[in-house]
């Protein structure tokens, strides 16, 4: 097999970097969480929307992306779908919050493992796609995985569903808009704005605000939820530009690999259910992988 281009060679170590730091950021962001365990998880996700905007124009004005904005806004059916995506999102992130805030970080990662594969059923159910028989094969192990952590466990594990659906959701409608990851992200915390900023305002009334009755650190740590949310993002985008599918869709395991790992070192309990439901859904993964991998080996010998 011959040596890449230099360029595309180039092209591709900038992606896999790219994506290595989006996906790390997002795998250890448990720890920021944690940091910031005696904020209530309401004014967590205020302030990371309410950051995320100022830290936002800046990358949307260095990249030029003004355009994108100002169509978004100004097109009422792209508006409504960001409206949309918006409220999805949130509340995928109040509920991570809560997650991690409440120990609950095995959780949070078994979300993002199963959410690869939530998209698989919707292609299924609502696009009409063909289930290939390793994809079948992965999702009843994921499902029996889940199955075995809720009667084993006791506990039905309505975080990890919880964040794998609404992240399945928030998905489906990005990819009806066209529009770039950065500035999606950016027109989304616009639509959240107004009332995380009322709502701030209304904690600072009651004297409520974590921000302003906590010590200048922890000000600085609310403050650092704007960058933590759009810094992987972008990367993510980066990265999306400069690699094939196939690669991100390894790469993505990555982060919820990195959360479980925050469990443990978190000293979670990871019971016998835990155990044997994680090794049933790494297992999906690895055939969801290797489904991944094997499906353009196929079509090239088809060509």
């Amino acid at each position: 097999m011959g040596e890449l281009p230099k360029n595309q060679a180039e092209e591709t170590r900038d992606g896999i970097v790219s994506a290595l730091i989006a996906y790390l950021i997002w795998g250890v962001l448990p720890v920021y969480f944690k940091l910031v365990a005696t904020v209530p998880p309401l004014e967590v996700l205020t302030h990371r929307v309410i950051w995320a905007v100022p830290f936002g124009a800046l990358i949307i004005l260095a990249r030029k992306q003004g355009g994108d904005v100002r169509r978004a806004l100004t097109h009422p059916k792209m508006l409504a779908f960001l409206t949309l995506s918006a409220v999805m999102i949130a509340i995928n992130w109040l509920i991570y919050i809560v997650a991690v805030q409440q120990s609950q970080i095995f959780q949070a990662s078994l979300g993002y493992y199963i959410n690869p594969l939530m998209y698989v059923l919707v292609g299924v159910f609502f696009l009409g796609e063909t289930l290939r028989p390793l994809q079948l094969i992965a999702v009843l192990f994921a499902a029996v995985g889940v199955a075995v952590l809720t009667y084993s466990g006791g506990t039905f594990p309505w975080i990890a569903l919880s964040l794998a659906v609404l992240f399945t959701i928030y998905g489906v409608i990005r990819k009806k808009i066209v529009i770039g990851g950065m500035a999606g992200l950016f027109v989304e915390t616009l639509v959240l704005l107004p009332i995380a900023a009322v709502y701030w305002v209304w904690l600072a009334g009651t004297g409520q605000s974590a921000f302003f009755s906590g010590s200048l650190g922890a000000s600085g740590l609310l403050v650092l939820a704007g960058p933590l949310t759009v810094l992987p993002l972008l990367f993510f985008a980066l990265a999306a530009r400069r690699l094939p599918l196939s690669l991100i869709g390894f790469l993505q395991f990555i982060a919820p690999t990195l959360q479980f790992i925050m469990g443990v070192l978190y000293g979670e309990i990871l019971t016998t259910a835990h155990i044997v439901c994680f090794g049933l859904i790494w297992t999906a993964v690895a055939l969801f992988i290797y489904d991944i991998w094997r499906r353009p080996a196929d079509q090239a010998q088809a060509a």
